[in-house]
């Protein structure tokens, strides 16, 4: 058996380069490195002792869940190691991937550590990550060993996440009609589920997220969301993301009952502001910056920023 790790990436070149770094210090290096890259700029990347392979993949908006399964259809290995292009892989994320792959029948995982900015500049190291990293409160955090099983297919998170290739094919893949943001996570572990693929929490195989300007709710991608619940619903019976399609309604830009999503208005100079990432802060609490504006909301307060990430 070989492990393949696989990212997908559209600019974050620096991103991208730390996490080639991080699988260059592995305590067992993986079989390979590929990269689906949406632009067409090849990235200039570190050298690395294992083979590195950019494919491209251009499309009008992002492709995320068919770039997963190009990457998927193009590497050669056995193990299916999966990681966003902004996250470093802590030293033994290989290593452990692959021993949890041995023991677990299912998709693995890992843990997930947030960096506030500036820590990932070039010569970082890890005990500088571990000095500051944050775990995310809203996620689950890893068992004290091993893997405990997921019981909710809605927990599943395409950011770190290791699989065999035979389940993946069973499964499918990703439903490659989501594009844009958002959705196409959540449709996989249903799928996921229906094919009788366990989930599995993982103590290690730990990645760091590393910061970088965002918006949440995702107001941004307010277009691709709406899409994709509606896809969703189409497919499932009921849509996915309620939590964000919620909070939009909250802050004026939709409508939205059984039948449809109605858009109001777009996206305001106001709310980017409302919803922007604060760099002092090195993760976002979607439900932390939702409550927030129920708050405001009923008490007719000043709209300030008050999203982190």
């Amino acid at each position: 058996m070989t492990a393949s790790v696989l990212t997908i990436a559209r600019g974050r070149a620096a991103h991208l380069a730390n996490l080639v770094r991080g699988l260059g210090r592995q305590t067992e290096r993986p079989a390979e490195l590929v990269i689906v890259r949406m632009q067409p700029e090849p990235y200039d990347l570190p050298e690395a002792p294992f083979p590195v392979r950019q494919i491209e993949l251009l499309r009008d908006s992002l492709p995320l869940a068919e770039a997963r399964n190009l990457a998927a259809r193009e590497a050669e290995g056995d193990e299916l190691l999966f990681l966003d292009v902004d996250c470093i892989p802590g030293p033994d994320f290989v290593a452990e991937y692959r021993r949890h792959l041995a023991a677990f029948d299912g998709l693995v995982m890992g843990e997930v550590m947030y960096l506030p900015d500036g820590v990932n500049a070039e010569g970082w190291d890890y005990p500088d990550f571990e000095a500051v990293a944050e775990r995310h409160s809203d996620r689950q955090g890893p068992p004290p060993e091993g893997i405990r099983p997921c019981e909710d297919y809605r927990c599943f998170w395409s950011l770190n996440f290791a699989i065999r290739r035979a389940d993946f094919d069973r499964v499918g893949g990703f439903d490659e009609r989501f594009h844009g943001y958002g959705g196409e996570d959540t449709d996989f572990g249903r799928m996921l589920d229906e094919a009788g693929v366990k989930i599995g929490w993982a103590k290690g195989a730990r990645a760091y997220h590393q910061y970088h300007p965002h918006h949440m709710p995702p107001v941004h991608h307010m277009e691709s969301v709406i899409r994709n619940a509606e896809l969703f619903r189409a497919k499932w019976g009921h849509r996915t993301m309620g939590h964000w399609l919620h909070a939009f309604e909250v802050m004026g830009l939709i409508a939205q009952d059984e039948r449809q999503i109605r858009v109001l208005r777009p996206a305001s100079e106001c709310d980017l502001a409302l919803t922007r990432h604060q760099a002092h802060r090195p993760y976002c609490n979607s439900a932390e910056v939702i409550r927030e504006i129920e708050r405001r909301r009923s008490a007719t307060a000043p709209i300030m920023p008050v999203a982190a990430e």
